[in-house]
């Protein structure tokens, strides 16, 4: 610590053991009895000489000592019979004298020769009460002590007094960093002006802006963990104005187990004060509060502590059984892998045993030595042999896996869940509780405008950031002039927990479900029904589009609405974010919310994210709404050349304190190959082909490197591998996909818990990391066919549902143990009885061991930053860093659950067809197609039933023959007639149609299925 801050300590510190405190405090007495003197002298004795005068009358012990007396022993006050437990002591008390000039000595000590002492104060007395404290500690188990008060030896008479007398054991400090010798490690502020926050000569000082509101919108905290006791708060500040100095619960009822009101005096000044917790403190957390002037003023702090208490055993998380298992359960035909946690290093016998306990399956373990991730040593166990459905447990050394099942359906259930959960996201409409049960019913949330004079100050009639934040924040050359428009962004999805609405997010997110559904037209093993209308818990179903694709509506005509209008600056371009102007605290309903709303500087890579998903959405809108597709399709060409016109308008990270996160992202070339490659795929323009031939991304090796919301040419080039096109370099795209996904392959076959992601990849939001993983190695399987793609893909689902560390899984209400408590305002039940926890299908972000950006609570059970990666997690719902909902999560989730449920639980089968679509001749307003269905199998194809989907707006017209032609949406079926119903083996029909292209680009269909199978293409 420097000097300055030592000299405080010093002034507050007597030259010897003991401490001088200037307010009083009186802790918690071990064995002492009676030391707060209330009503009487016992079992105090005195020395005869002192006897006479003794008093309790002014709730102290007073005496006369007699002047002459020789020694200190000749006068004393005491008692006897003190017992103590090995330990640290604090021996502590309250001393006057009535001359000031008189010396006391205050000792705890064995009352027979050689008269040893544990504990001496000798203190000069004052002629106010003034507390004295000296530590000591006992090293094994002593009774018989004496605490005495040695007064004797002073010349002239003088009156003695004592009070709150204790010996206590040493009090726990409870506040990590409390002197900031290591910058602000432990500690979390918010509000403060823009780059002020900082630790300077071991002191914390930060400017606090002038006009907030409340003493909470401005604040300095760390999260506690406490328990029933006595403790004593206290802390040096500057303040020129007001502080709330308060340890309170973090949420809930905000009780309050702690508080000083401080601040007004910007000379330094020390504040303390005790209070006793009846009760372990629920979510404690201590804060400096400091909003609420009018004028800026300047913050100091140092030496916070929050003694009291015990020391809290190191977090360890409960895990349950060492068998670590799937918990919803394993496909039929799918690989069946546990993992067994343990001290053996050679193998160990296990059993499978079915639900009457009968064992149906037995072996030994495969020791694979210590899990980096986990740092624990486990154990192999492979029972993929097994395929008779029913319910399991799996014994090993001694303990009993939960429950599982072979041959599940949960995945069904599963992608039904996690695309759910979006509806439940919606901002701006009332949620049904019709529709998804009553528990999870609400008001609709940012609806109105700010003249509208409600609480909610919603996003009907939006302005720009204010000015002062705007020029904190954009000092790039770009800035931002005072924009006077507003706009009406009402709908959306909230991002994640908060109320924020965020382009570049929503934009990965709409992307992932509108390929969720754009793989049902050529993925192999795509249930084709699976996502159509009257599938989703949703207001618009039986509207004939499909219901995933009404969910994206709900996000895209957010975005459309985010564009910068004409006149302004950057117009044509779309705005980053809109959100809160501040932090809101949990829980609070969307309807509740009081905060000011803005728009955010616009951005490059929002304006490519409504390129790209505009584009991809035009494309598959076109067959069920023509004028909406058109729309998108428009704005997918504007906000391309919007972008191309101002390439480098990055956000910035300082734009990430006040009320929403930055999702910062300075290079955007990845943006612009997704936005050019979603363009041609759905117009076939050369512009947007030449401009992907010539980006650096197109020939990066860059696939295994995974995606998400700041990284998306692996996400492009999924599409160019599997939407039907004629790209110049599509085969070498091709090949770097199944190149990123045998990467991948390789780091998921080298993890003893089976997960797609390697030891030194976990971060924030690690569980999408895994999934969008999966998405690359179900596409390549998608592509090939080959097994390995999708045993990887469903082993990496183990890990997600309790085959992990921490025998959790982080799906809500898929599993015994489950994820529950995730970060959220309104699925808030921890919190508030009332709420709902999160829906199930809803997938919390996951370990997390970037300590750089761990949220108070994770610091708070870790406070060495000692996890181990896949131990860096709880479920809390102030964990946001490791416990947060967010869309783009969810739509990784939805991509491979539907994945996961396309697979079934039938074994690999052989395409019994194979169909050539073959385009004879072309003109403007259309194409002669001829197609060709051949059976390779060895059994005769009854009654056939041709399907396929088109990729855009191509449609069969009334101009068909051979078969019973009709089209729903997208998707063509042609069924057999009387003479042409029957294939033999290895014999084939043929059937056509004059197609209309459309006004989309017109690649033919690359996928087929007779009578729901999937055929091969010819």
């Amino acid at each position: 610590m420097v000097n300055r801050a030592a000299s405080r300590r010093a002034s507050i510190a007597a030259a010897s053991a003991a401490i001088l405190v200037a307010v009083g405090l009186s802790p918690a007495s071990a064995d002492v009895v009676n030391g707060d003197f209330e009503s009487t002298v016992d079992p105090w004795w005195t020395t005869a000489n002192l006897t006479d005068s003794a008093s309790v009358d002014t709730g102290a012990l007073c005496v006369d000592v007699p002047g002459g007396t020789a020694n200190p022993w000749d006068a004393i006050v005491g008692q006897d019979a003190l017992s103590l437990a090995p330990g640290d002591y604090v021996f502590g008390f309250d001393a006057s004298s009535s001359t000031g000039m008189s010396t006391a000595v205050g000792l705890v000590q064995f009352p027979v020769d050689p008269w040893t002492q544990l504990a001496n104060v000798t203190q000069p007395l004052t002629t106010e009460m003034t507390r004295y404290e000296t530590s000591f500690t006992v090293d094994e188990d002593v009774t018989g002590l004496q605490t005495a008060f040695q007064i004797g030896g002073a010349s002239d008479p003088w009156t003695f007094c004592v009070d709150n007398v204790s010996v206590a054991p040493a009090g726990v400090e409870q506040v990590v960093n409390g002197t900031f010798d290591d910058d602000l490690t432990g500690w979390t502020h918010y509000g403060f002006v823009d780059g002020s926050a900082r630790v300077e000569d071991g002191t914390f000082c930060a400017t606090v802006p002038a006009g907030t509101t409340n003493p909470w919108d401005v604040a300095l905290f760390q999260d506690l963990q406490l328990v029933a006791g006595d403790y004593s708060f206290s802390f040096d500040a500057s303040a020129a104005g007001p502080v709330r100095a308060i340890v309170q619960q973090e949420g809930g009822a905000y009780a309050s187990y702690g508080e000083i009101a401080a601040g007004n005096d910007a000379e330094w000044t020390h504040y303390e004060t005790s209070h006793q917790a009846n009760s372990d403190p629920v979510d404690p957390r201590l804060g400096f509060q400091v909003g609420g002037a009018a004028s800026e003023w300047e913050f100091c702090l140092d030496n916070v502590s929050y003694l009291g208490g015990v020391t809290v055993e190191p977090y360890e998380p409960e895990t349950g059984p060492r068998v670590r298992v799937n918990q919803v359960g394993y496909l039929t035909h799918g690989p069946k892998e546990a993992t067994l946690v343990t001290d053996a290093t050679d193998p160990v016998s296990w059993e499978l045993r079915d639900s009457a306990d009968a064992v149906v399956a037995s072996g030994t373990t495969v020791p694979r030595g210590t899990d980096e991730s986990a740092d624990q040593n486990v154990h192999a166990i492979d029972f993929s042999d097994v395929t008779a459905t029913g319910t399991y447990t799996l014994v090993a050394d001694g303990e009993a896996s939960y429950e599982f099942e072979i041959g599940t359906d949960a995945y069904e259930r599963l992608r039904y869940d996690a695309l759910n959960y979006f509806y439940l996201a919606r901002s701006g409409l009332e949620i049904d509780g019709d529709l998804v049960g009553e528990e999870y019913a609400r008001a609709a949330g940012h609806v109105s405008s700010p003249a509208d004079g409600v609480a909610n100050k919603g996003d009907l009639d939006v302005p720009c950031q204010n000015a002062a934040d705007a020029a904190a924040v954009y000092t790039d050359e770009y800035g931002w002039e005072d924009c006077d428009y507003t706009l009406d962004v009402v709908g959306g999805w909230y991002d994640a927990g908060d109320h924020g609405k965020y382009v570049v997010n929503g934009g990965v997110s709409t992307a992932q479900l509108l390929g969720t559904y754009e793989r049902t037209k050529t993925a192999a093993s795509a249930d084709l029904g699976a996502l159509g209308d009257d599938t989703l818990d949703l207001p618009e179903t039986g509207n004939d589009v499909p219901d995933v694709l009404d969910e994206a509506r709900w996000q895209l005509e957010f975005m459309l609405a985010m564009q910068v209008p004409e006149g302004a600056q950057f117009a044509g371009m779309v705005h980053h974010k809109i959100h809160d102007d501040g932090w809101t605290g949990l829980p609070l309903m969307p309807a509740n919310d009081a905060q000011v709303r803005e728009l955010h500087r616009p951005s490059t890579a929002a304006t490519l994210n409504l390129a790209a998903t505009a584009a991809q959405g035009a494309r598959l809108f076109a067959p069920y709404d023509e004028d909406f597709a058109d729309e998108l399709l428009a704005a997918a060409r504007s906000t391309w050349a919007a972008a191309l016109a101002t390439p480098d308008l990055y956000a910035p990270v300082a734009d990430g304190a006040d009320g929403g996160g930055p999702y910062d992202d300075d290079d955007v070339s990845d943006e612009f190959y997704w936005a050019a490659a979603e363009l041609f795929l759905t117009t076939g323009e050369q512009e947007f082909e030449d401009y992907l031939l010539a980006s650096d991304v197109d020939a990066a090796a860059d696939v295994a490197d995974g995606f998400y919301w700041g990284s998306l040419a692996a996400l492009a080039k999924l599409d160019l591998a599997t939407v039907p096109n004629d790209y110049a370099h599509r085969s070498t795209i091709v090949d770097q996909v199944i190149a990123g996904a045998d990467a991948l392959l390789a780091v998921q076959e080298g993890q003893e818990f089976g997960l797609a992601l390697a030891d030194d990849a976990f971060e924030w939001g690690s569980n999408s990391a895994v999934l969008n993983n999966q998405v690359i190695l179900g596409t390549a399987f998608d592509l090939t066919g080959e097994r390995a793609y999708a045993d990887a893909v469903i082993e990496s689902m183990d890990y997600l549902l309790g085959r992990n560390a921490l025998n959790l899984s982080y799906v809500t209400e898929y599993g015994d143990v489950t994820s529950q408590n995730q970060h959220s305002r309104w699925f808030a039940h921890q919190l508030n009885a009332e709420l709902p926890n999160p829906p199930a299908g809803s997938v919390a972000g996951g370990p997390n061991p970037d300590y750089g950006t761990w949220d108070p609570t994770i610091q708070s059970l870790y406070p060495d930053q000692d996890c181990a990666p896949q131990l860096c997690y709880v479920d809390h719902i102030q964990s946001w860093s490791t416990n947060e909902i967010t869309v783009n999560w969810n739509s990784a989730l939805s991509w491979v659950a539907s994945w996961m449920a396309d697979q079934g639980q039938a074994a690999t089968e052989v395409a019994p067809c194979e169909v050539s679509y073959t385009v004879h001749g072309s003109w403007p307003a259309g194409y002669n197609t001829q197609v060709w269905i051949t059976n390779t199998s060895d059994q005769a194809i009854a009654d056939w039933s041709l399907t396929w989907g088109y990729p855009a707006d191509d449609a069969v017209s009334r101009q068909a023959w051979s078969a019973q032609w009709s089209q729903d949406g997208a998707f063509v079926t042609a069924e057999s007639m009387p003479w042409n119903g029957s294939i033999r083996p290895g014999k084939r029909t043929t059937i056509g149609f004059i197609g209309s292209p459309g006004t989309l680009a017109d690649a033919p269909p690359e996928q087929f299925w007779v009578n729901g199978a999937a055929c091969t293409t010819g």
